[in-house]
């Protein structure tokens, strides 16, 4: 084929709701020439017996089809172990819970053809319940290129269930890093030392909605946030993102807990110009801070 091979990555763990359609979601891709690695890292549900259940249409649809089940070892583990595996030229790991939009390759493998300087692309996701109902989405207004800078200040738009990478610089950072929680920060910061990353407005990939999302788990977010820093000591930008982080991580407690005035107190200790500058860039946002605390 004179196509480039993709290589799909689905890293599964208990989720034998979501793992069919995530599978059936690349069989269904518009682009031919893919293959597909599955690992699951020691599910205790039914989602081993969910996957094999696809074999026969996943031998049947793809160039390359590898299948591989043994106890958890953790997603970054189980990740790095699927990139040995990969022959494809990019990239495109996939959460067993999320699914993709069927031109999503295609558009992709044709954004990183004809931009030679570009290290990944991603887009913008539509929101989904676990019954695959849309329940909302996260567009993207125009094209960026995110630098270094622009990542590790928390000053970009990036969805991961959208991304697409070239493997030879995947390989070239060392894959990504075991232990951490927020392994794809950690790996948009290795990637964007040797180049952007581009974010287009298409929509790639449908984000899962559910109790178990990892981003909801505000504490378990926090220190993943400061766990990935702490690799980045000696960048010029760390002490302004680490302000950003604890910033990023009252406002999440703010919100959640209806403004409560303690995590606003917290805001204003961190960083009081930046409070001020905020309530009269995002008075939309910051106004029902106060309000709620007045009324």
């Amino acid at each position: 084929m004179t196509m480039p091979l993709v290589s799909v990555i689905i890293p599964c763990y208990n989720h034998e709701k979501f793992v069919q359609d995530s599978i059936r979601s690349v069989i269904n891709q518009s682009y031919e020439n893919i293959e597909l690695i599955i690992i699951d890292d020691g599910s205790k549900d039914s989602s081993i017996e969910k996957i094999k259940e696809m074999i026969v249409l996943c031998k049947q649809r793809f160039t390359r089809f590898e299948f591989i089940s043994r106890s958890n070892k953790g997603l970054s583990t189980t990740l790095n172990e699927a990139l040995e595996w990969c022959e494809g030229e990019y990239l495109s790991p996939q959460d067993s819970d999320d699914i993709m939009l069927s031109n999503k390759i295609e558009k992709q493998v044709k954004i990183l053809s004809d931009n030679k300087n570009i290290v990944a692309v991603f887009g913008a996701i539509y929101l989904i319940d676990e019954e695959n109902q849309n329940i909302g989405e996260e567009s993207i207004a125009e094209s960026n290129l995110y630098d270094f800078k622009s990542i590790i200040l928390n000053e970009h738009r990036i969805f991961c269930p959208t991304q697409m990478i070239r493997a030879v610089h995947l390989n070239r950072v060392g894959g990504y890093k075991d232990g951490l929680i927020i392994e794809d920060w950690y790996m948009w910061l290795k990637l964007a030392k040797i180049g952007d990353l581009l974010v287009v407005p298409d929509f790639f990939a449908k984000y899962r909605q559910h109790d178990k999302n990892t981003i909801k788990q505000l504490d378990k977010m926090h220190n993943g946030r400061l766990d990935v820093l702490s690799f980045f000591k000696d960048s010029p930008y760390y002490e302004k993102a680490l302000r950003n982080i604890y910033w990023l991580n009252c406002l999440e407690l703010a919100a959640k807990s209806n403004y409560e005035i303690k995590y606003i107190l917290k805001l204003f200790l961190i960083d009081p110009k930046r409070l001020i500058i905020d309530f009269f860039k995002k008075a939309h946002v910051l106004k029902k801070i106060f309000l709620a605390k007045i009324s």
